[in-house]
């Protein structure tokens, strides 16, 4: 079956008991705005047009910068793509949520998904009178609630010809992944109810791993040389033993041995050669994202939405791309938990403002969607609504914020750790025996090469950052139980 066929299908069979669900809610505030919030998956901060990338273009992305507010200091409190969601959704961290892992290993087998009693954004917004849709990954190990209307991968998902559960249907799609939540977007946008806002959850698999392209997009950057990162040759010198343990090395990825990475290449060779395959396919299939927001942009315009609908554009975690020669996401350094932060609503919020100065967070969305559309927000929440940022207004705000990774062991093999990130400053501790820690000045080294934690000097700064990492985990209710640290298992993956 075609991707428009099941669309045209599903919409037929699901309009009449969707509008009968809506009428029977009660009315939305006056003038609510209607809300579409835009999720990649793993896309890094820099990867985009808007943040300064000089060889990715993404012309619609940076058309919401360009006129709506962008955020650089902007961060996931669990670089992981489950966990992450979940903060997003609940405006709690990951401890309070229950969605810790991806449930990647034998550990984890049983990693609960979203509790049906824990509020999300949607769910609040469809009880006030919204009609609620989500399209793309979900990677929750629940069903989606909340929602009118859904269609979801299941699981990670397939680039190409994906399967879809549509309002608990199964489906063959056709096409790429991210034309075929582009179509679903549309299709929702097209056949909404139109008495009341809405608010679309439009999330893409890109760029997540395999990074496989449309095929219009199959040879981009082909001919264009990608440059190295400053930290490429790290050798890791003074960090922990639990960072050289971590299985992320690009030298030693796999993925790309079928397109053209032999494994008999000499490692130094063989990982240039990833990381050049890794950025280029990274970029490929963000082409496809970068058009699909598009699309949406669009229709918005055409049928005059575009004024009173808040757009919101990020990724539920950041990636390496041969920093510290490593890939992947979880460790607690800045490519991993920095994510683009882009909000566009004409109505409210101002044009071409850059906010280089608040760090918001993937817990912040909840909050700040909800006091947007005028909808009360429960107590209890860990995230800060960043309105007033964006109008511009000065707000107090945070100084600083706690990581937290749990999924270990597992894939990967990185050890459990929290953190403390402040505006200068980071602390990361490594906290089952054998306990390790790692402290950076982000002012002097942003690269974060020079482990400060065992420095005499620096015994003021880290006594500091660690009275800060246990009151803010005071605050938001992470206690650990009592006795001493458990030991760290031994990795095998998963």
């Amino acid at each position: 079956m075609d991707r428009r066929r099941a669309l045209r299908m599903l919409g037929g069979a699901a309009a009449l008991p969707l509008v009968r669900r809506a009428l029977a809610q009660p009315a939305p505030p006056k003038d609510a705005p209607n809300i579409i919030f835009v999720m990649s998956d793993d896309q890094r901060q820099d990867a985009m047009g808007a943040y300064g990338n000089p060889i990715l273009k993404t012309p619609n992305m940076d058309r919401l910068a360009a006129e709506g507010v962008r955020f650089e200091l902007a961060f996931v409190t669990n670089s992981l793509c489950g966990p992450s969601r979940a903060s997003i959704l609940t405006g709690l961290y990951s401890h309070a949520h229950g969605v810790t892992t991806n449930g990647g290993g034998p550990t984890f087998a049983n990693q609960p998904g979203l509790a049906d009693t824990l509020s999300t954004f949607p769910a609040l917004l469809r009880r006030a009178g919204y009609f609620t849709a989500l399209v793309g990954k979900w990677h929750l190990r629940s069903w989606p609630s909340g929602f009118d209307q859904w269609a979801i991968f299941p699981g990670q998902g397939v680039y190409q010809d994906p399967e879809m559960i549509a309002n608990g249907m199964r489906l063959k799609m056709r096409g790429h992944a991210d034309d075929v939540v582009g179509d679903q977007a549309l299709t929702v946008l097209r056949e909404r109810p139109k008495d009341r806002p809405f608010c679309l959850l439009y999330h893409f698999k890109s760029p997540h791993w395999a990074w496989m392209p449309a095929a219009r997009h199959e040879h981009a950057f082909e001919d264009v040389a990608i440059p190295v990162p400053r930290t490429f040759e790290d050798k890791l010198e003074g960090r922990p033993e639990a960072l050289r343990q971590a299985e992320m090395t690009i030298a030693d990825m796999t993925d790309f041995r079928e397109r053209g990475v032999p494994g008999s290449l000499p490692r130094e060779e063989r990982k240039r050669k990833n990381l050049e395959a890794l950025v280029r396919n990274y970029y490929r299939v963000l082409l496809s994202v970068d058009e699909n927001v598009g699309r949406v942009l669009d229709l918005l315009d055409k049928e005059g939405l575009t004024r009173n609908t808040v757009v919101v554009y990020t990724s539920d975690n950041g990636h390496f791309l041969g920093e510290h020669g490593l890939y992947d996401k979880r460790l607690m350094y800045e490519p991993s938990i920095r994510v683009p932060m882009l909000v566009r609503f004409p109505a409210r919020a101002k044009a071409e403002l850059v906010d280089r100065t608040h760090m918001v967070l993937n817990v912040d969305v909840a909050p700040t969607l909800l006091e947007l559309a005028a909808v009360p927000v429960l107590g209890g929440l860990h995230g800060h609504s960043f309105v007033p940022l964006l109008e511009g207004r000065n707000a107090p705000w945070r100084d600083a914020f706690l990581y937290e990774y749990y999924e270990y062991p597992a894939d990967l093999c990185v050890r459990k750790n929290r953190g403390v990130r402040t505006t200068s400053h980071k602390l990361i501790h490594f906290h089952e025996q054998p306990e390790e820690w790692e402290l950076y000045d982000l002012v002097s080294d942003p690269d974060e090469t020079v482990n400060l934690a065992s420095r005499r000097d620096q015994s003021p700064r880290f006594r500091e950052l660690q009275a800060k990492l246990e009151q803010l985990r005071h605050e938001l209710g992470d206690v650990d139980p009592p006795g001493p640290p458990p030991v760290s298992p031994p990795c095998h993956g998963s």
